[in-house]
């Protein structure tokens, strides 16, 4: 029996500490959570709480790497029936902030998705006070949200310390003496070049069939018990073909609730008896999650959810590049804890290029 019905999202959301992937990196700090991405831009953001529903009020850091970058910070709304425009109050510890009457601009574009900026000086003296300070509240047309400050300031510190700013005048909380200049330069948008497959001759039913077959059988006899396909829903085996003699191999290993796990070999020519792992960087496992390759761009994609509302999870894209499967683009949500999809951390870009 396949262990893949109840879709081991748990192993998907573990982190990754491969040498392959030291530029991913994320981490929790109480109620906050961390991430910086290849190109040193990083996010801090608040979990709402556990008791939430149906609304949910959040904060969301965001500051991209090199000196003198200025960071910015959102509270966001959402599912509470907002107006397009909106008065919103902020208190910290039940004290007005800034000062007693002062009113922040809040929009929404649809009603459901609302965000409130905060001006520069404003980010300021919110990451001062959020020191002393445990939880931020805002309140607008009679209703109210509690966010969280716990864990906030050691979130900051970890973010100075990715982009270098820790002891400069540029830090968000540990400042120095030290000039911005000692800052990390903002990285390089990296260029990967994915090779379509699309025209390569395709195998017949039956090829597929003997390949995919003899795949499921080294599988089986290695001892691998997550790739059985043996759950009530089957879905086809598939190969595609990746260049004149390696072909992609993709047998289907399961299906739950709302995920469906598919596990990626390479084999060369007709014989699946050398099939070889698919090695995903940011994977420990060969096996996805809603995973499909898109021969015509030569890229394969995932995307897998922890829980039904899609609060965690991660979600990825891959470029053969003619002798591996790179990492084009990464997010990541470790924790179920209500941020919504849109706003899982962002840990890997680049810009892709096919080569029909």
């Amino acid at each position: 029996m396949s262990r893949w019905p109840g879709l081991l999202i748990g192993v998907l959301l573990l982190p990754n500490t491969s040498a392959s992937t030291a530029e991913l990196r994320s981490k929790v700090f109480r109620d906050w959570i961390a991430g910086c991405d290849n190109l040193n831009q990083c996010v801090a953001l608040s979990f709402p709480g556990e008791d939430a529903s149906p609304g949910i009020a959040y904060l969301k850091l965001e500051r991209i790497g090199g000196a003198l970058a200025a960071p910015t910070l959102t509270l966001n709304l959402r599912e509470a029936k907002l107006k397009e425009s909106f008065p919103t109050e902020l208190t910290l510890d039940d004290a007005p902030f800034p000062t007693a009457g002062h009113m922040f601009k809040g929009f929404s574009m649809d009603g459901e998705v609302g965000e409130v900026g905060l001006p520069e000086a404003e980010i300021a003296a919110l990451l001062a006070a959020a020191r002393k300070a445990t939880k931020l509240a805002v309140r607008f047309e009679g209703k109210s949200f509690a966010v969280s400050l716990a864990g906030a300031v050691a979130a900051m510190i970890w973010i100075d310390e990715q982009q270098g700013r820790l002891g400069t005048v540029d830090a968000l909380i540990r400042k120095g003496d030290a000039p911005a200049t000692r800052v990390q330069p903002a990285r390089t948008l990296p260029v990967i070049t994915a090779r379509a497959t699309a025209k390569l001759p395709k195998p017949d039913a039956k090829t597929v069939q003997a390949i995919t077959g003899a795949v499921r059988d080294q599988v089986k006899a290695g001892g691998a018990t997550d790739c059985d396909n043996s759950g009530p829903v089957r879905e086809p085996d598939r190969i595609w073909p990746l260049d004149a003699n390696r072909r992609l191999v993709a047998l289907h290993c399961g299906t739950g609730a709302y995920n469906s796990a598919t596990g990626y070999w390479i084999v060369t020519g007709n014989s699946g008896a050398n099939a070889k792992p698919v090695t995903f960087p940011g994977e420990k496992s060969n096996i996805l999650v809603n995973a499909e390759y898109d021969p015509d761009k030569g890229q394969l994609s995932y995307y897998g959810k922890g829980r039904g509302v899609g609060d965690c999870g991660s979600a990825a894209n891959y470029a053969w590049t003619g002798s591996a499967f790179v990492l084009t683009s990464l997010t990541r949500m470790e924790v179920c804890r209500g941020l919504p999809p849109d706003d899982w951390l962002s840990l890997f870009h680049s810009e892709v290029k096919v080569a029909k």
